[in-house]
């Protein structure tokens, strides 16, 4: 580099779709210190796991944050995908990020706690993401209202600053690790 000149500017407050209709679109959230988005890598990895398209699926993106896992579902043909988050400011951003991306009835956009909303929840969810802040108890708190909103054949995507041991009657089906991150996806035993 020359002296004198200045690298551009980084955007740190939006991410790219990295698969289906809207591969490549840039989605940005609030600057707001709580948002950790799951990394590309990661998400390709996971999207990889869960396979590249998601017909048909139902999703719950718990602790919505940038919506990045589910506006990735959407774009791979998820049939809907409901975003929770405590965040005022968050919820704003993702109902416009889902006008924006013209995803319709498909993107519902809730308001309040992850473990009210599971407790009052009727629907059942063939995918739940479940990346809550590290290191507030909140999977263990979560687990077993997750147990009664996941289908019988779901999965639970699990992000985690610590390894992540399955409850009984679960099982880790893939697990992996990028830097401080660990991600799994559970599914129930048998």
């Amino acid at each position: 580099m020359r002296r004198g000149t200045t690298l551009p500017k980084v955007d740190a407050n939006r991410l790219r779709i990295i698969g289906g209709e809207w591969r490549s679109r840039v989605i940005r959230f609030p600057p707001t210190a709580a948002l950790r988005p799951t990394p590309d890598r990661v998400r390709e990895t996971l999207f990889n796991w869960l396979g590249q398209d998601m017909t048909g699926r139902v999703c719950l993106d718990l602790f919505a944050g940038s919506g990045a896992l589910g506006f990735e579902s959407l774009s791979r043909n998820a049939r809907s995908v409901t975003f929770v988050d405590a965040d005022q400011k968050v919820r704003l951003h993702l109902n416009a990020t889902a006008q924006l991306l013209g995803a319709g009835a498909r993107a519902r956009v809730e308001a309040g706690d992850a473990l009210e909303f599971l407790r009052h929840c009727p629907e059942q969810f063939h995918v739940i993401f479940l990346d809550p802040p590290f290191g507030a108890g909140w999977i263990e708190r979560l687990w077993p209202a997750i147990e009664r909103a996941l289908a019988q054949d779901g999965v639970v995507y699990v992000e985690s600053g610590t390894l992540f041991n399955a409850p009984a009657g679960w099982r880790i089906l893939k697990s992996g690790r990028a830097g401080t991150v660990h991600f799994h996806l559970a599914g129930r035993d048998g």
